[in-house]
């Protein structure tokens, strides 16, 4: 069986250091990448039949799209440091980015029409989700509330140390609206401080799939099916970047039966 986790590599000539495709995936939707960038660095592309969000993760970019130059986005010195800057893209619309100081970019995308404008995301809102140490920091980049992009989902989330998140164990595999929706999903994790590590499992009722993974800072977790619970250690903050997408965009969840009681009671 193909892992589950995907760890970054040195630069490319044009920045990449991840890239998960739907063919190396093996699934049909999600598409993501991270460019590093430095100062002065470029990349261009378009993605062909699908959409894309552009989140500077750090750094300050300048970005060319729909015939306009964004100018200075971003102003984060890490995926820590407040909320994101991005920038939505109706698929194969031609893009440029310009680093104005180094930065790291991901590409997350899905499938798409054209359909939709090129947009400018401020993600300031933050939810607090659960409670104790099952309490983390989300905010919404595209979310099922909008109607901005035609497939994607993405959301950042912050998981202070010694917390889990997407706990209790939750899926969204199955297309069965409204009781659920089918997502694939990938989490792009980083850590402060970056020695750390945190702790991802994917499994289903069946357990016919059931891997548990030690993430390291810049590693991507592919989630193709089942329950997806994460785990950081006491010291070190998570962060992960999530990437949804599938036949309706709609973030329609179940939790594991056998752990629904924690929210319950």
């Amino acid at each position: 069986m193909m892992s589950l986790l995907v760890r970054p590599h040195g630069p490319t000539a044009d920045g990449v250091v991840t890239e998960v495709t739907p063919e190396s995936a093996g699934w049909t939707y999600v598409g993501f990448r991270v460019l590093k960038l430095a100062a002065g660095q470029s990349y261009s592309g378009a993605e062909a039949r699908r959409e894309a969000c552009l989140v500077i993760l750090s750094g300050t970019v300048s970005i060319e799209a729909g015939g306009e130059v964004y100018a200075n986005l971003g102003e984060r010195r890490d995926v820590f440091d407040g909320p994101a800057t991005s920038v939505y893209l109706p698929a194969e619309a031609p893009y440029a980015i310009t680093a104005e100081r180094d930065a790291e970019i991901a590409v997350c995308t899905a499938p798409g029409t054209g359909a939709g404008a090129v947009r400018v995301l401020r993600s300031d809102a933050v939810e607090v989700r659960g409670q104790g140490t099952n309490t983390r920091h989300v905010r919404n980049i595209l979310s099922d509330a909008d109607d901005i992009a035609e497939s994607l989902l993405v959301v950042e989330v912050i998981t202070p140390g010694g917390n889990w998140s997407s706990y209790p164990p939750h899926k969204h595999d199955r297309d069965a609206v409204p009781e659920e929706t089918l997502l694939e999903e990938t989490y792009y994790h980083r850590l402060s401080p970056p020695q750390g590590f945190a702790f991802q499992r994917v499994y289903t009722d069946a357990r016919d799939l059931d891997e548990t993974m030690a993430v390291q800072d810049g590693d991507v977790v592919l989630v193709p099916r089942g329950y997806h619970p994460v785990g950081a250690p006491h010291g070190y903050d998570l962060y992960y970047l999530n990437v949804m997408a599938g036949p309706v965009r709609k973030w329609v969840f179940h939790n594991d039966p056998a752990h629904d009681w924690i929210v319950r009671r």
